[in-house]
């Protein structure tokens, strides 16, 4: 399984959205500010209220700046909390308006930023009440008499943006639980596998040592305490006793010798991978059987990412186990091994010219068996998080190919 993302990689496309919107925002408001602002001065011009427009107006794009940032969602220094700053935006707007009328054009991104800012019934309720500021003061521009459309455009418009923005936001909070959801359910999911692939690797460890270690040990015991008992009154049976505890005492002096090289490969503990192939690739060619086994390396691991130790460990055994299946059933003259080393993953290919198989057959025929031949190669390579393959045909030879990635699961 690969790694698990995290809720900002999954919520990348939310975000930019969200800046996306706050930049159309800001761009809406200031240009709605400046025309408002350039429309009075140029239809009232010297007017006493004008230094009062024009301080208002400046006033309020500066708390537009100080409020919010283009691009940003929260703010990169003090300024004072989010209601109270719409709060005193909403203000100097409503001043504005009530001095130019001209002024309320500017409510259409007030509206998106209030759904934005406060909570679903505060920010209706602000929608409201800048809906009809804006038709007070187109009333009070009108000067052909009573418009029905200057009553009820604006809060149709408002009306249609409002309902628009907070469907839009309910999708993107149900959205956003969803990745939530998925992303908790993978990581309880790798928790999982981990905890169930720690179990089965403890039952197979206390298995062995119970059916070997221990079951000799208590030979020993039973040996020893016998030859106790009879050493004065049968010295040469007690003789016999401590030579056969002796002999059981080298068996599992063996076996366990056995297990430190299953979980840490001899031939690893004093150098590479590639070093190891080779050897076992040397070992495999001097044995009877006629068996030619050729060792191939292609690449090269970047120098500030050596191969950690479980992946050569698994690849190691994984060629062991593939070499021993084509000396035992595939009646081949010649192998080749293949080491391939990328910059995120290792590969490694056992070809053989033997008999082949059914390889889709011999899949199916025993899902799930594990501790012997390609199912334990399988579980190998799934507990690094690669895959393996296999390639075959009956008189076609058999390809066995392992992926593994260079950072394996833990």
């Amino acid at each position: 399984m690969g790694p698990v993302a995290s809720p900002a990689d999954d919520q990348g496309p939310s975000v930019a959205g969200e800046r996306w919107l706050a930049f159309v925002l800001h761009a809406a408001f200031f240009l709605l500010l400046g025309a408002s602002l350039a429309r009075f001065l140029i239809r009232h011009p010297g007017e006493p209220r004008t230094p009062w427009i024009i301080a208002l107006s400046a006033g309020l794009a500066l708390l537009q700046v100080l409020g919010r940032v283009p691009g940003q969602e929260r703010l990169t220094r003090p300024v004072p909390p989010r209601f109270v700053w719409l709060g005193a935006v909403v203000v100097v707007w409503m001043v504005l308006v009530v001095l130019a009328p001209s002024f309320a054009w500017c409510a259409v991104p007030l509206f998106f930023t209030g759904l934005r800012t406060l909570p679903p019934r505060a920010a209706l309720a602000l929608v409201a009440m800048l809906t009809a500021f804006v038709v007070v003061a187109q009333l009070k521009l009108s000067t052909g008499g009573f418009d029905p459309n200057l009553v009820l455009a604006p809060p149709a418009v408002a009306a249609i943006g409002a309902a628009v923005f907070v469907r839009m936001r309910h999708q993107a909070e149900s959205q956003r639980r969803l990745i939530d959801v998925l992303i908790r359910t993978r990581r309880e999911l790798a928790a999982t596998e981990r905890r169930e692939g720690t179990l089965a690797e403890r039952q197979r460890l206390s298995m062995e040592i119970h059916d070997t270690l221990a079951q000799g040990l208590s030979s020993q015991q039973m040996l020893l305490q016998a030859a106790e008992r009879v050493w004065d009154a049968d010295p040469s049976a007690a003789h016999r006793h401590v030579r056969a505890a002796a002999s059981i005492a080298g068996r599992n002096l063996a076996e366990a010798r056995r297990f430190v090289q299953d979980l840490a490969p001899a031939d690893l503990a004093d150098g590479s991978l590639e070093e190891a192939l080779r050897a076992l690739a040397a070992r495999a060619t001097e044995e009877p059987g006629g068996l030619a086994v050729r060792c191939h390396v292609e690449g090269a691991l970047p120098e500030n990412r050596p191969l950690p130790e479980a992946v050569g460990s698994a690849l190691l055994r994984i060629a062991q186990g593939a070499l021993a299946n084509v000396r035992e059933h595939a009646g081949a003259t010649t192998v080749t091994l293949t080491l391939t080393c990328l910059d995120d993953q290792v590969l490694l290919d056992v070809a053989d010219d033997g008999r082949g198989f059914d390889a889709r057959a011999a899949a199916a025929s025993a899902p799930g068996e594990r501790g012997h031949g390609l199912p334990a190669m399988h579980v190998r390579a799934r507990r690094l998080g690669g895959t393996l393959t296999v390639e075959s045909a009956p008189g076609e030879g058999t390809v066995l190919s392992v992926a593994v990635p260079l950072e394996p699961l833990s």
